[in-house]
């Protein structure tokens, strides 16, 4: 812990740092999103299947979600700078790895080390903001993160597209070269060191049994779009498994002393719903995002650098909602805001349900922009609340828990999302390859990419519908997700009960209810 409060310069500083490391980590994510149908092109890409495809992104946010509470502790232990800095460091030295790799396995591996590099940098970076600002200062700090994050939507996928006319696939990840570089620079010079007192206790049984459980919960997960059946023993055995494995998992957590990651703060009734409402999201916002861009590349045909500039609407809302969300919950409170922005967030997604092969463009962009915005109103307002509701001593802790179940929730929407098309898409399609070799058919179940390579008119227009078919039962169950997520914040961010007035006093009146900006102990429950 710092001796000596930083400066209203030197806080300003350290917050551009820290909006620095974290849009990187978005912009990185952004633009894998929209370079996966180049990934699966047979020419242009490594010709990677939908299951690979999947594990480049689940690989990344897999790892990155089981580290969290470990780099959480590691930053109590060792010192929040420390370990951002390290993390800056491996995520780059992984960037370099993955825009060389020669195959899907490898590209797959080195996203697995770039999710360790973010695992550390996450936790790191809400912990130096939860000690460096304070009250209002705080709120408008996570604003601003949340700001960045769609800074770094909207940057990805242009960047990604202009990347992807130039130059090959392997460029979209050097661009994370030089902001690392800066993002090194900035650590080294102005952020001061930040750790509790006491040290929290590495937690090597509770990273085993969380990584091993939430993979195998994946791997099944995915094998079942691969295999197109959920009855097979890999498919319900893995998942089984794997949900057995993190069922001990939280059950040793229960029995630690010192737990990297704590299940008693998810009994926290702001931060336990509020987290949960957040996994949620992100499971419904990761699992459209993967599907959106097959759906602009692949069957309407963009390119990667006009579906790039497509997508600029939803992240145009994020940085205007974003803020905006702040003054309405000081106006109304969190819970309103947020639950009617996440249920307008997961309307417009089901609406995607309704979009076609012809659906006009412009359709599509009001869509993203009411979807985006919608998404802004909720990521800052709860974040900060859950947070508010923790001592600082905790906030490394804190934020791993948050960010971990965020994680996972992006792991499962991109299993289950991608899972759930594949199924879908097999179904509808195969009726139409009776007539094709075994050979050809096989290629052309394996995703509506492959069979569009065949260069067959009438394969290709079966496999389009067939795709635009699974897309609306995906975006419908994203739509559900979405909305179990409204539910819970609903619930769970309800304000505490004002305390009643003493009868017996003369003249007593019942205090005022909480305002919109609740004390601490008014979220701590």
């Amino acid at each position: 812990m710092t001796t000596s409060e930083p400066s209203a310069t030197k806080r300003r500083l350290i917050l551009l740092v820290l909006v620095g490391s974290q849009l990187l980590v978005w912009i990185d994510n952004a633009i894998l999103g929209n370079a996966l149908e180049t990934l699966a092109d047979p020419a242009r890409g490594l010709a990677a299947s939908p299951g690979q495809l999947q594990w480049a992104v689940g690989s990344y946010t897999l790892v990155f979600a089981t580290l969290m509470f470990t780099a959480g502790a590691l930053g109590d232990r060792y010192g929040h700078r420390l370990v951002l800095g390290v993390g800056m460091a491996v995520f780059g030295a992984s960037s370099l790895w993955a825009a060389y790799a020669t195959s899907p396995g490898e590209l797959i591996a080195a996203r697995a080390v770039m999710g360790a590099g973010s695992a550390l940098v996450m936790p790191a970076t809400m912990a130096v903001l939860t000690w460096t600002f304070q009250g209002a200062a705080r709120a408008q700090a996570f604003a601003l993160l949340s700001s960045a994050a769609g800074v770094g939507i909207a940057i990805g996928p242009v960047l990604s597209g202009a990347l992807l006319s130039s130059f090959w696939w392997g460029s979209v990840f050097l661009i994370n070269l030089p902001i690392v570089a800066l993002s090194l620079l900035g650590i080294a010079t102005l952020l001061p060191e930040f750790k509790p007192p006491a040290a929290r206790a590495l937690d090597l049984p509770g990273l085993a049994l969380s990584v091993s459980g939430l993979g195998l919960l994946a791997y099944g997960l995915i094998r079942a779009g691969q295999v197109a059946a959920w009855d097979r023993p890999e498919v319900w055995g893995t998942v089984v498994a794997g949900l057995a494995l993190l069922t001990g998992f939280v059950a040793v957590e229960l029995k630690a002393r010192q737990p990297s990651f704590d299940p008693r703060l998810l009994a926290r009734r702001i931060f336990g719903g509020g987290t949960a409402g957040l996994g949620l999201l992100f499971l419904a916002m990761t699992a459209n995002t993967f599907y959106s861009a097959f759906y602009l590349q692949g069957a309407r045909g963009y390119s990667a650098l006009q579906a790039g500039l497509l997508a600029l609407p939803a992240a145009i809302g994020v940085m205007i909602a974003a803020p905006l969300a702040n003054q309405l919950v000081r106006r109304t409170s969190v819970r309103t805001v947020t639950a009617t922005a996440l249920t307008v967030a997961g309307l417009a997604m089901g609406a995607w349900s309704l979009v076609g092969l012809s659906t006009p463009i412009i359709v599509l962009e009001v869509l993203m922009l009411i979807q985006g915005s919608a998404i802004g109103m909720v990521i800052a307002p709860v974040t900060n609340a859950v947070m508010g509701t923790l001592p600082l001593e905790r906030a490394g802790a804190g934020s791993a828990v948050s960010n971990t179940v965020r994680q996972t929730g992006a792991v499962l929407g991109i299993a289950l999302g991608g899972t759930i098309m594949s199924i879908v898409y097999r179904s509808a399609v195969s009726p139409s390859l009776d007539g094709l070799p075994a050979s050809l058919r096989s290629q052309a179940l394996v995703s509506a990419e492959y069979a569009r390579a065949l260069g067959d008119p009438a394969v290709t227009a079966a496999a389009d519908d067939a795709f635009v078919h699974s897309l609306h039962v995906a975006t419908l169950w994203t739509m559900g997700f979405a909305l179990l997520g409204a539910v819970v914040l609903a619930l769970f961010l309800r304000p505490a009960p004002a305390p009643a007035a003493d009868p017996a006093a003369p003249g007593a009146t019942a205090p005022a209810p909480p305002a919109a900006t609740a004390a601490p102990a008014d979220l701590s429950r």
